[in-house]
């Protein structure tokens, strides 16, 4: 099984000093004093511009992000979580309301848009049952967007995202490795 590789650089370009792991970090400040780019090279990961995994976050692949502004981060990154390749099914249920309440719909396979799909527009909760899943803000996987592992989500409004619709999602699939 390959292990994910990331390397975090205190400014933007790669300069400064520079932090690698291959798992989880709930806080950044303990290795790096700020954390403005980075380098994937190998694995998926989430990073986020609060500690403990929580405000903006941003899915990154193999490759370099140069700047962290271009990521749609408000502050710099300050947590990360690496995401473990899934081989699989993928299965999950999404629900209008919170508390798996309202329509219900089963996925095993991306949606670009939701609304147009199943006629729901709002989804409040959600149950992964299999695989690692990406929530977008807007259709056809652009916008914001929420990692969902797999567990019961009840409420999203609770997780921090309120006001936040999410109109599409998406597998993260062995491709993305």
């Amino acid at each position: 099984m390959t292990m994910g590789k990331i390397i975090f650089y205190e400014d933007r370009n790669f300069q400064g000093r520079s932090y690698e792991t291959s798992s989880d970090c709930s806080d950044m400040s303990s290795y790096l004093s700020r954390c403005h780019s980075c380098r994937v090279e190998s694995g998926c990961f989430m990073v986020y511009d609060r500690t403990n995994y929580m405000g903006n976050q941003y899915f990154v692949r193999r490759g370099e992000y140069s700047d962290y502004q271009r990521m749609g981060m408000s502050d710099c990154i300050k947590s990360c979580r690496m995401i473990p390749m899934h081989r699989g099914s993928y299965r999950m249920r999404i629900y209008e309301r919170e508390n798996f309440g309202g329509q219900m719909h089963e996925l095993m396979d991306d949606c670009d848009n939701m609304m147009d799909r199943y006629r729901m527009s709002d989804c409040m909760s959600c149950n992964v049952m299999d695989g690692h899943w990406l929530m977008y803000e807007q259709p056809q996987f652009r916008g914001r967007m929420m990692y969902l592992r797999p567990g019961e989500y009840r409420s999203f409004r609770d997780m921090g995202w309120s006001g936040m619709k999410f109109m599409s999602m998406r597998r993260i699939m062995d491709s993305f490795y």
